[in-house]
């Protein structure tokens, strides 16, 4: 073979070997960004699946934020993140919103562990947070004022709270507002006089959850549906989710993503 030829095929094979290396490289640097934002009831749990999800992607990077159900379904509709977060249900003009559930969650009426009223009808509850009871004593306690903790307007929990308690009773104005389940959590786990609502996967020690009709707010009770102020976990997207979105919310729906989801006290959608 004449000289020049041989001088031609290893510059070419050494262009190959450098633009593999530099593709190789390019790769190892990639990186894959999946921005959330929304319910701060799903938040938490969306943090969590998150922080696994990257360990087992290294190339992927899981931004979470809050702001609220509306938010999320807002900042989703105008395509500024990729997945929308949200604890209600999609009103009519959000239903143009791609709906994924991924879990499903009760909604705890909590109380502090000190607090001997553990059970209440639903119709005492509404008449709480609606002003119509205002006293420990009507319920059957001492005669101190109830310190009743309700969520911000635009929250996914409160919307499901008016939703499945209050129906079309008004809540009180004068009912103390936090902008977080954990805010709820730590006004009542820190007042004995104090009833909030949370997140059932926020359940522990530090407060007590309380009976409705008769049935206690557990998974077992839910699974059963026994227990009825229930909502579901939504991932929103702009139609069907494509590209990295979908990589991560396959992961939340894998076997890994649910069994993740239920050891944090939710109900999965799936059961493997």
């Amino acid at each position: 073979m004449p000289r020049p030829v041989l001088f031609l095929l290893a510059g070419l094979c050494l262009l190959a070997a450098g633009c593999g290396g530099e593709s190789s490289s390019r790769a190892m640097y990639e990186r894959h960004i999946v921005n959330i934002a929304g319910s701060t009831s799903v938040m938490p749990f969306t943090e969590k699946l998150a922080e696994h999800f990257m360990v087992e992607q290294p190339t992927f990077i899981v931004n979470v934020q809050s702001g609220g159900s509306t938010a999320g379904i807002q900042a989703c509709m105008n395509r500024t993140v990729g997945i929308g977060m949200s604890s209600r249900e999609l009103k009519p003009d959000e239903k143009a919103l791609n709906e994924i559930t991924i879990c499903l969650d009760g909604i705890a009426m909590v109380v502090h562990p000190d607090n001997p009223v553990t059970s209440m009808k639903l119709s005492q509850v509404r008449d709480i947070f609606s002003g119509k009871i205002k006293n420990w004593r009507e319920l059957g306690w001492l005669d101190r004022r109830i310190d009743a903790v309700t969520r911000e307007e635009g929250s996914g929990t409160r919307g499901a709270f008016e939703e499945l308690v209050m129906h079309k009773d008004e809540i009180d104005d004068g009912i103390m507002v936090q902008d977080s389940n954990g805010s709820v959590k730590e006004v009542v786990a820190t007042d004995p006089y104090a009833i909030g609502y949370v997140s059932l996967g926020m359940l522990d020690t530090r407060v007590s959850g309380v009976t409705v009709d008769g049935v206690r707010p557990t998974v077992e009770a839910i699974k059963k549906k026994q227990y009825k102020i229930v909502r579901p976990f939504l991932y929103l997207t702009m139609g069907t989710p494509t590209g990295d979105s979908l990589t991560f919310i396959n992961y939340v729906l894998s076997k890994d993503g649910q069994v993740l989801l239920k050891k944090e006290g939710l109900i999965p959608v799936h059961e493997f």
